[in-house]
Parts: structure tokens; sequence; C-alpha cells
């Protein structure tokens, strides 16, 4: 209900009930993160292989059409890492046209990548993101896009900046939780 955890009954994890935000943001997670998942992003993400943007670029594509949004705005990937990797994994699924815009990440660079922290270290992190005078959100209903949502942090700092800049509401989109 409120990150995308598969599970059975009908409320929220204990992940999300650790939010003091509970029902203000949800994310709709398409997939589990499991082994198969990892070594997708192991190739893709970490080491570079672009090509498989396309295992799921038609799936996360058509999850973007189905929302009631907008605008889809894609998660940033630092300069450091947009340098050395070359590209945003998360735009690679997404098509143009989409209305696609990308928040900006304050950190030239992380000391130590959100993949390499734990829990707690995650949990820490400061707001990492701000927004340039180009993107307008009065009302709108915003789609936020990432790759994988593990605690939430990163989701919950980007959907607290659109909301403080007059986004109407929203909702997160994984391709994996």
């Amino acid at each position: 209900m409120g990150c995308g955890r598969a599970q059975t009954h009908k409320r929220l994890c204990q992940d999300c009930q650790r939010w003091p935000d509970n029902g203000t943001f949800h994310n709709i997670a398409l997939f589990t993160y499991n082994d198969a998942m990892h070594r997708y992003f192991q190739q893709y993400k970490f080491q570079g292989d672009y090509q498989l943007r396309r295992v799921f670029a038609a799936t996360m594509q058509q999850a973007v059409v189905e929302q009631n949004i907008d605008r889809v705005l894609s998660v940033p990937v630092t300069p450091t890492t947009m340098q050395t990797r070359g590209f945003n994994q998360v735009t690679g699924w997404l098509a143009a046209g989409m209305n696609q815009t990308e928040l900006f990440t304050k950190a030239k660079s992380k000391a130590v990548p959100q993949s390499k922290k734990d829990r707690q270290a995650r949990l820490q992190t400061p707001q990492p993101f701000e927004l340039t005078t180009a993107v307008e959100l009065a009302g709108q209903r915003v789609l936020l896009v990432d790759d994988i949502y593990t605690t939430g942090r990163t989701m919950r700092h980007a959907a607290a900046l659109l909301m403080e800049n007059g986004a109407k509401t929203v909702t997160g989109l994984t391709l994996a939780r």
C-alpha cells in the first residue's frame, strides 16, 4: 500500500509505518527485488551495459502511461556518476515525449553511494535534491520515477521537495522493491 512491497495483507508494511507522513506519498513497485533483479542491476547500472535498458523499457513506459499524472520526474544521478557511467539508468527506460524532467542533485559526488550504505546510513541522508527554476509544479500530479525502492529515503526526499514547491500529489514508481 505504501511502498509497493509484495505482501499478503492489506496494511502498511513495517518500513512504511516508521515514516511520519504515512498516506501523503505512496510508491508503485513493478517487480520484487530478488537475485535475478540484483544481477540485472549489476550488469545494467554498475557495469554500464546500456543496451539492457530495453529489457524493462516497455514495461516502465506502460506503467507511466497508466498513471493519472501531469508530469514525470526522474531521480537523477550525480554529475560524477553521469560522467563515469555515461547514463541515468532511470531515463534509459523512459520514452521521449513523456513530459519528463530530471530533478537536480545538490551533490557533485557522494562520499558513499546509496547502494553501499546500510539502512541507518540511508535514513540519515540529508536532502540531496533541488529544483531548477524551469520546473513548474503548481497543482500538478507528479510521477517520480526511480530504479529501486530500498528504504524510501531517496523517494521521500524528492517527494517532500516537490510537495513544498506546489505539487498537488506525488506518486513514486520504481522498477523494484
